[in-house]
């Protein structure tokens, strides 16, 4: 009796409650043009019926079910890398649908560059979700992230693959510390990288983003699961990469937007200063021109127009937010200062009582 033999590439999808997404997922997966692969599912605890649409693959698919879910995708993810038998796993978000040509695009890459740790790709400039914020928020992920440098300096769990045995070594994800959706993947790349591993951008590996946004869930998510917990990361670790959302002209744009929203109170006492935060905009606008360009090329002028207060916006909630954590960690800092001097002085205290006893 012969043995098959193990596969290339584990697909691992953690899915809660993504049933509206995980059929399309998982018929993209079915139909590459790589075929040694396996597709892991981990539902974590999902109550909308996504374990059944897993079940109508049984040949391709294997369902690895958290009862005591849902604990979040770091988790999701670790258990799916658990069951895995290929020597690469490929993270794949439920509500994405990958090329045809994904999976052996990864699988050459890691043949070729055996350098190589990690790799992860983009959303396409395609997105299923209609309406301005989900047109919006989509084509910014497809911009930055194809407008990132190649060798990256972190990792995206979207659509983003490494090898097993760094997985292991490193520990995979940190599901403790992100026991729900945050930048698990963005700390798992500091770690890639603080161990001295390669991690490639690569802008081929591309999916068609399925999710629907709207204004309060894009300023919610960015806020609470990305801005405040990067902006801590890039506290504790003190490393402030020049690539994708933190690249200069990013920063510079949220210092410019700050300095406009000042001149701009100003302005109600002094008119003469709406003149200088026009200026400070109109800076932001030539340092996005790119992406503003972009969003005219693939959606025309009346796009454009909405989506560049939404830009603003974001630069308005993201600043606020790493400022709120920079107070936070100025005065956590100030407490254990304190903390120290008060022990200092009460040692020096005692000794001097002991010495004149």
């Amino acid at each position: 009796m012969s043995v098959e033999p193990a596969p290339t590439i584990s697909v691992i999808i953690p899915v809660y409650n993504g049933a509206a997404y995980l059929d399309s997922c998982l018929q993209a997966v079915a139909a590459s043009d790589y075929r040694s692969y396996e597709c892991i599912v981990v539902d974590d605890g999902s109550t909308d019926g996504g374990r059944n649409i897993a079940a109508q693959f049984p040949t391709s698919v294997r369902v690895v079910h958290l009862a005591e879910g849902p604990r979040g995708p770091a988790y999701a993810r670790n258990r799916g890398a658990e069951a895995a038998r290929g020597g690469i796993l490929f993270f794949l978000d439920a509500d994405i649908v990958l090329s045809s040509g994904a999976l052996r695009r990864v699988a050459n890459l890691f043949q070729e560059r055996t350098d190589v740790a990690g790799v992860f790709g983009s959303y396409d400039a395609q997105p299923k979700a209609k309406g301005v914020v989900s047109q919006y928020r989509n084509l910014l992920h497809h911009f930055v992230h194809q407008n990132g440098n190649r060798e990256a300096s972190t990792f995206w769990a979207g659509c983003g693959a490494i090898r097993r045995s760094v997985f292991q070594e490193i520990g995979g994800f940190d599901e403790k510390r992100f026991s729900r959706p945050s930048i698990e993947d963005i700390e798992l790349g500091y770690r890639l990288r603080q161990s001295g591993y390669r991690i490639l951008l690569e802008k081929g590996l591309q999916g068609t983003h399925l999710k629907s946004w709207n204004l309060y869930s894009l300023i919610r998510t960015d806020i609470s699961c990305r801005a405040m917990p990067w902006s801590r990361l890039i506290l504790e670790t003190k490393k402030l990469p020049n690539d994708l959302n933190l690249k200069f002209g990013q920063r510079a744009s949220f210092a410019l937007v700050a300095l406009a929203c000042i001149f701009l109170a100003l302005a109600v006492v002094q008119p003469q200063w709406l003149a200088a935060s026009a200026a400070a905009l109109l800076a932001v606008g030539v340092l996005n021109r790119k992406l503003y360009l972009t969003f005219f090329r693939q959606r025309g002028f009346f796009f454009t127009a909405a989506c560049i207060p939404l830009h603003l916006l974001y630069y308005v909630y993201s600043g606020l937010s790493y400022f709120y954590v920079w107070t936070e960690f100025q005065l956590k800092a100030a407490r254990e200062i304190f903390k120290f001097e008060i022990r200092n002085s009460d040692g020096f205290r005692a000794k001097s009582a002991k010495r004149a006893k």
